[in-house]
């Protein structure tokens, strides 16, 4: 808006360009746009990722990530196995600095392909700020390709003469003592689009060379299940940094949504695959959620004539039918609303954004972000709720579910006893199909309402005989969302609460607007088990209000091709190989962990002490946590302020200390009772300052001198712990006590999702 620019003035993309994706489906005009919206429209977010580069400790920089440098040790030709991202067809390896690209190693583009249709400057002009028209081209409001499907490069407008002068490509790949300079101003700044996180190989049309993919390999709904996030966004791989550790635990396919709008939770998730999305939207019919004047602002499909059709489910003023997008079922204002949060997250108007949390370190209370700031200051907040029922629609035409049945080879690993297979199906409709089907009786009574005469409870002898005989007819798979999208309390799952606990979309916490007052109003769902990391004594946490505490069941569907499980992934072992065999082999070994949970991890340290799966990330050498002190609330820098310093210090941490103890520490408690805030700093002070002070003494000796000073402090941690759970595989024990033959019956009917 400062550079004069509208909504209007950065339109959709209508090239099909990538026709050869999504199985070759013919897509109308709108459905195009769509798809062009989801893999290449950054919204202006390359400001984000680059301000990231120069306050992230050193460790995030996307412009590494697209390069191909030796010193590196990835490029071009072994990203896929390496970072687990997708290579865009049409592409070179860099083998020499460019020259015209300020010395970069980045890929070029191949003269076959003909040129990238979004980087078309005069049909798409770029915002011509800062040294964008001065030293540097404009471009287009798109960026250039970089070779990597999701990320674009978008010349940097803080790059002017003065910064041009000092600038040297080879010490920002080999210096770091300059890489490392949070003044350093980089010719070209990275945007991130939401197919970054979403794209990824067909399962039944899977590369021959994943390194080398065809446009009819790949997808834009699979998810980013081979995503390496801590080395992603901790390029230098130093084990002996806390922030690598932290990142270390997310599990490949996973990622922590508020990583960088930080609520204080070490909570990765995996990145799902998105499926028969009609199906999923009407099961949301079944959910009423209220909203508030702010929630209200959030966009509905009965705002577009593309999406009327879809104006049942919402009644105005303030009543949707909306289906939960993440994991928490958090995202409860409508699936426009919730798809437009996404691209907030991921830097929209960032100015903004940031404005109301400090990025990534956390250590302030956050506000919200609100609708219609966003609504009054954005031009691309703007275009992006112009174009997202376009994204809508694109989704609602091709994201079809990939059956095993379709794959190459994928018969041979497919019953074919009928028998087996009946019994698998009633094994489900019994123990599975109350959580996983969206199909359910018309007269079900739903949680938290009084049961009406005629209507059935779920589980009852009446609701197992109406899912045994749906689970039967032959359309039973059609259309089945498999999910209810209902929320679960994590008391029922017994599955790790950190993901439950997420505290953004709380009342007054960032995504405030973006969900609704029937998520703000969930009851407490009570006390969940903890296990001390140290010694495994059980405790009993008492899960808060307000919204958490609960979880959505996953959409079970191409379940064969979407292992690990849980939602952390910590199920299953993981194999970078996206061939038919290789998912089946990780569905196989993660669904028996599943369902034979003695199977799964169990931790060396605690492991005889707790009965079931246990197990624990922990911090695999020696590290240490450094933090500005000037990230710390000001009542807790009151009680650090004796050690007169301007960072804080906390190591030597041993290796093997568990990674949450220090990641979940709660900074900045939500209790809006000053007294219970005041009291909480005080403790949370202390126990930070007998770290820095007591693991200063033992610097440089051996690691057990460090855990001698860490294990009287576990508990004092863990009750100023965000998420004092720190078991990742447990819970899920469904269908885990049937006989052995019912188990192997379920596993085949699964295969046929």
């Amino acid at each position: 808006m400062k550079a004069g620019r509208t909504a209007a003035s950065l339109p959709a993309a209508d090239e099909d360009y990538f026709h050869a994706m999504d199985r070759g489906q013919k897509l109308t005009p709108a459905e195009v746009k769509g798809r062009n919206n989801w893999n290449v429209w950054t919204g202006g977010n390359d400001r984000l990722w680059d301000y990231l580069a120069n306050n992230s400790f050193g460790s995030l920089d996307l412009l590494k990530t697209v390069s191909s440098h030796p010193t590196l040790g990835y490029g071009r030709h072994n990203r896929w196995k390496y970072l687990g991202v997708v290579n865009e067809p049409c592409y070179n390896e860099a083998t020499k600095p460019d020259d015209s690209r300020y010395g970069l190693w980045l890929d070029t583009r191949t003269a076959d392909c003909g040129p990238d249709p979004f980087e078309n400057e005069s049909k798409y002009p770029g915002v011509k700020i800062g040294a964008r028209g001065k030293t540097l081209p404009v471009g287009s409001f798109y960026g250039y390709g970089t070779g990597i499907l999701g990320l674009r490069l978008f010349p940097n407008p803080e790059f002017d003469e003065k910064a041009k002068a000092k600038w040297d490509p080879k010490r920002y790949y080999e210096d770091p003592s300059y890489y490392s300079d949070r003044k350093l101003i980089r010719p070209y700044r990275v945007g991130m689009t939401c197919g970054f996180c979403h794209i990824g190989p067909s399962p039944t049309s899977p590369p021959a060379d994943p390194e080398n993919p065809k446009w009819e390999n790949l997808n834009s709904n699979p998810g980013a299940q081979y995503f390496w996030t801590d080395r992603i966004f901790y390029w230098q791989k130093d084990e002996s940094n806390f922030i690598y550790q932290l990142f270390h635990t997310y599990k490949p396919g996973t990622l922590d949504t508020s990583f960088v709008s930080t609520d204080s939770i070490n909570n990765p998730r995996t990145m799902n695959a998105i499926y028969n999305v009609m199906a999923r939207i009407e099961a949301g019919k079944r959910w009423k959620e209220h909203l508030a004047v702010d929630q209200q602002l959030n966009k509905q499909f009965n705002d577009y004539p593309q999406t009327s059709s879809l104006s049942s489910f919402f009644q105005k003023p303030d009543t949707v039918f909306t289906p939960r997008v993440l994991k928490d079922g958090s995202d409860s204002v409508g699936v426009l609303g919730a798809l437009n949060r996404v691209y907030i997250n991921i830097g929209l108007f960032s100015e903004e954004w940031t404005e109301h949390f400090r990025p990534l370190i956390g250590g302030k209370r956050i506000s919200p972000i609100k609708i219609s700031d966003l609504d009054k200051n954005s031009a691309y907040w703007n275009a992006t709720t112009e174009q997202t029922p376009d994204v809508a629609q694109f989704f609602l035409a091709t994201a079809k579910p990939d059956h095993l049945k379709d794959a190459p080879g994928g018969e041979s690993y497919l019953t074919k006893d009928k028998r087996k297979l009946d019994r698998g199906k009633i094994v489900f409709a019994e123990n599975c199909a109350r959580c996983h089907s969206s199909k359910q009786p018309p007269s079900l009574c739903e949680p938290g309402h009084p049961c009406q005469q005629g209507e059935m409870v779920k589980n009852s002898a009446e609701y197992l005989a109406w899912m045994r005989k749906e689970v039967q007819k032959p359309d039973f798979l059609d259309g089945n969302f498999l999910s209810t999208d209902e929320r679960i309390p994590v008391s029922e799952t017994g599955t790790n609460a950190c993901s439950p606990l997420a505290s953004n979309a709380i009342r007054d916490n960032i995504w405030d607007n973006f969900s609704s007052e029937t998520y703000k109003k969930l009851p407490a769902v009570g006390s969940v088990t903890v296990y001390n990391p140290v010694d495994g004594t059980p405790s009993s946490f008492t899960m808060p209000a307000g919204g958490r505490g609960y979880t959505r069941p996953p959409s079970l569907i191409s379940a064969w091709a979407t292992a690990p499980f849980l939602l952390n992934n910590s199920v299953g072992e993981f194999d970078p190989d996206p061939s038919v065999a290789s998912r089946m082999r990780v569905f196989n070994d993660a669904i028996e962990q599943m369902l034979w949970p003695e199977k799964r991890k169990r931790d060396p340290q605690i492991g005889d002490k707790v009965s079931g799966p246990s197990y624990i990330q922990r911090t695999t050498q020696t590290s240490y946590l450094k933090v500005s002190s000037a990230y710390f609330p000001d009542p807790i820098k009151g009680v650090l302020g004796a050690l007169d310093k301007d960072e804080i210090v906390i190591g030597p941490i041993p290796a093997g200390t568990p990674v949450g103890l220090l990641s979940n520490l709660d900074v900045t408690p939500e209790a809006h009772d000053l007294g219970a805030r005041v009291d909480r700093d005080k403790k949370l002070a202390a126990i930070i300052k007998r770290l820095v002070i007591d693991l200063k003494k033992v610097k440089g000796k051996n690691d057990e001198e460090a855990r001698a000073i860490f294990r009287p402090l576990v508990p004092e941690l863990m009750q100023v712990s965000k998420c004092p759970d720190y078991i990742v595989n447990k819970g899920h024990y469904f269908g885990s006590n049937l006989p052995d033959s019912d188990k192997r019956a379920l596993i085949e009917f699964i295969k046929t999702f």
